[in-house]
């Protein structure tokens, strides 16, 4: 990443667990200017530093094999210039060949790792899903499983033939990796996704065995004296930090034919090695999980176990009552055994009871009869009473129409004051026309005469 100062500095630094190293440090202006942005132009190659007052553009690329970072990242290189052939660090720009950058196939996923601790627990190495590819390395002829966050990744994981992809839900499937010492999961959206991503697993699995066949083959015709490499006969890699991490053990050429059964013997356990040490991790997770299966089941068990002892009391203390309660009632029959005596009395408070009940009944019937001379009463009464509502409404009614009658002769007596008074200016109007009239009339008579 690249970090603009205040005082006009540009640094390049990398973060590595957390802890940021500065690589280079450049002054881009001659006087302390605040870097004001930065932006990268990945078409150009050029990084676009501004101030206030200037723009400066620097080259960024500084690597002259590797185009994008998927490529290096194939690479596993620990240095970006170390050379396998002279096994030294040589300038990139001397470097030659090509990584396939292209994947075979991608998708979407949520990846997860397992807890180192706890070997149980998922880890979530994301907050939101990665694309997840399949790449193939020409220059080691090995397929890898890659997902880069940002600008780390992932997931790097080197496809062996030993490796088994399970799918443990509907949309979550793990594999184990034995050389990152990780188990890896991925949860997908659904299950078609999922179903890809298994099926392109085997067939990458198959293309990978075939793969290190044709290697072993093409090894053993070129150099049969080869002994195997480091890597095969330790039961994990070695990875240097400081160099490449496979380093080849050779033996001289004068060897007899007797190492190479023993190399051959020595493949074929150590491939056999290898299942079983798949199938035992694969056991060993399933063991784990049968273990915290059954470790709830006790729990529940105790408890359940708790529960019914509290019962079995509760059920003790409730058969010891009804024992008490027993006994009672069984002195209470001793008792009552003793009062057989007073039968006779009994029975005469029992027919004077029925007497009394008899006299009862009587007492009910009349007052039902006259509970039903009541009831006639209420039903006269209730007719009586619909019989003054209807007088209501109909007062009401009557009431009604006479405040009607009222506001019509209102407006009729107002009407006619009206046409009276129309009337009156009518005639005053006809007496002045007459008026007027009679002086015309006598003026044409004055006319006459005087003529």
């Amino acid at each position: 990443m690249f970090l603009g100062t205040d005082d006009g500095y540009l640094h390049e630094a990398f973060n590595c667990d957390g802890e940021m190293f500065i690589v280079e440090e450049l002054q881009l202006f001659l006087s302390p200017e605040t870097v004001r942005f930065l932006q990268l132009s990945s078409k150009k190659g050029m990084l676009c530093v501004g101030s206030l007052s200037q723009v400066v553009q620097l080259p960024v690329p500084v690597c002259h094999r590797y185009k994008y970072c998927l490529g290096c990242i194939l690479a596993r290189d620990p240095y970006c210039a170390w050379s396998e052939s002279s096994n030294e660090g040589v300038l990139l720009a001397n470097q030659t060949g090509d990584t396939e950058e292209q994947p075979i196939f991608s998708t979407r996923a949520h990846v997860f790792q397992i807890d180192p601790a706890t070997k149980r627990n998922w880890i979530p190495a994301s907050k939101h899903a990665l694309t997840v590819s399949y790449f193939y390395d020409a220059t080691r002829n090995v397929y890898r499983i890659i997902s880069v966050g940002g600008t780390k990744a992932i997931i790097n994981s080197t496809i062996t033939p030993n490796m088994t992809f399970t799918k443990t839900s509907q949309k979550f499937g793990q594999w184990a990796d034995s050389r990152a010492n990780t188990v890896y999961g991925l949860g997908f959206a659904s299950e078609q996704h999922l179903s890809q991503f298994a099926e392109k697993f085997q067939e990458v699995k198959e293309a990978a065995r075939l793969a290190r066949e044709k290697s072993q083959d093409k090894t053993e015709l070129t150099n049969p004296a080869l002994n195997i490499t480091s890597h095969q006969v330790l039961p994990s890699p070695i990875i240097s930090s400081n160099g490449p991490g496979e380093d080849k053990l050779f033996r001289s050429q004068s060897a007899d034919v007797e190492i190479s059964t023993e190399k051959e013997r020595l493949k074929k356990m150590l491939s056999e090695g290898s299942v079983s040490e798949v199938q035992w991790e694969a056991e060993f997770f399933s063991l784990q999980d049968n273990n915290n299966k059954l470790v709830a089941a006790l729990h529940e068990a105790n408890a359940n176990v708790d529960q019914w002892k509290k019962q079995l009391a509760a059920y003790q203390e409730e058969t010891e009552t009804l024992r008490q309660r027993v006994a009672e009632l069984e002195s209470q029959g001793a008792h009552d055994s003793s009062s057989e005596n007073n039968k006779e009395e009994l029975s005469q408070t029992l027919e004077e009871l029925e007497l009394l009940i008899k006299a009862k009944d009587e007492e009910i019937q009349m007052l039902k009869s006259q509970k039903c001379g009541r009831w006639e009463a209420e039903g006269e009464r209730e007719e009586t009473l619909q019989k003054l509502q209807e007088l209501e409404a109909r007062n009401a009614e009557l009431e009604r129409r006479l405040h009607l009658a009222e506001q019509t002769l209102a407006e009729t007596l107002a009407e006619r004051e009206k046409v009276q008074n129309e009337v009156t200016k009518v005639a005053e109007i006809m007496d002045v026309k007459i008026f007027e009239l009679s002086e015309i009339r006598q003026g044409l008579a004055k006319l006459v005469e005087s003529n």
